[in-house]
């Protein structure tokens, strides 16, 4: 229950010792009358009850109290200002279906790309990503977004085969820029996996490349085993990123990790809490304490 429960100021509170302290060993001298009948002066002094008593320490603990500022922390969001956006291009071709990258051939590569694209998104928790699916045709399966375990959820569902038979590489690369172009962030990047030659794409490679520069956003791209990835060497290259091929798993391992220490995201200075300030329920009681005390010592 009280886990979120802080103060602002908590050094006020030293005041309430400091007020006990000056309560017991700070008194006023008792003043000396030298005329008769000192006894009805010393009866009018002490007809301060228990009651009045305990109403002014409570005066004064719920003002320092209030003045300390408690507040109870909802949430704590981190700012994105910081972040990357990030598009994942993934090749669902049936050549994806091959078994070459598990060791124990028990995967296929997509589901074995799955595992490894889900790792990275835990790692990436300061960045908005998106996930574009490509085959013959191409399908924006996820929107940027921050959601990552929702992002996890939706890669569990794609499969071989989703978008289409054969490989539109630069097509996918055509819908990420048209995604990325206005976004504005440290950096807009597309990490671009595909494990053939383009075959299906409408949008020449001169003119993506071009958007690229223009745009200002980066693609990595990662070619499964051997074939002519001059075209995913182009876009690397055009675009400031850098090529990567992989014939196994570990390569695969290796390659997101290496990408998550190149486009680094500035999280540990861009915190926010979400709180909910509640000095003024001390602020009430001491207010509603303090008005009965000056009601009962008038009374008196």
């Amino acid at each position: 229950m009280f886990n979120n429960f802080t103060f602002e100021y908590p050094y006020f509170l030293l005041l309430i010792f400091l007020f006990i302290f000056c309560s017991f060993f700070c008194k006023a001298k008792s003043p000396s009358y030298l005329i008769p009948h000192l006894n009805i002066f010393q009866k009018v002094n002490q007809k301060s009850t228990i009651f009045t008593n305990i109403l002014k320490y409570l005066v004064i603990i719920f003002s320092i109290i209030a003045l300390s500022s408690p507040v109870k922390i909802n949430d704590t969001v981190n700012l994105k200002n910081d972040g990357i956006n990030i598009l994942l291009n993934l090749d669902a071709s049936f050549s994806m279906y091959e078994m070459d990258l598990d060791e124990n051939n028990e995967k296929n590569r997509f589901d074995v790309v799955k595992e490894i694209v889900k790792d990275f998104i835990n790692k990436r928790v300061a960045d908005n990503i998106g996930i574009i699916l490509f085959g013959d045709s191409v399908l924006i399966s996820s929107p940027l977004s921050f959601d990552k375990e929702a992002q996890k959820q939706i890669i569990d569902y794609l499969d071989v085969g989703m978008a289409g038979k054969n490989t539109a590489l630069i097509d996918s690369v055509a819908s990420g820029i048209n995604i990325l172009k206005d976004k504005k962030a440290k950096s807009n990047i597309i990490i671009l996996l595909s494990d053939g030659e383009d075959n299906s794409s409408s949008i020449p490679l001169e003119i993506v490349t071009k958007l690229l520069k223009k745009y200002n956003i980066k693609v990595y791209t990662i070619g499964i085993g051997n074939f002519n990835n001059s075209i995913l060497n182009s876009l690397a290259i055009e675009s400031k990123a850098k090529a990567y091929t992989a014939y196994s798993k570990e390569d695969l391992v290796f390659i997101y990790e290496d990408i998550n220490k190149l486009e680094k995201s500035q999280i540990n200075q861009n915190k926010i809490l979400l709180k909910d300030y509640l000095f003024f329920y001390p602020l009430f009681l001491a207010v509603l304490c303090l008005i009965i005390f000056i009601y009962l010592r008038n009374k008196e």
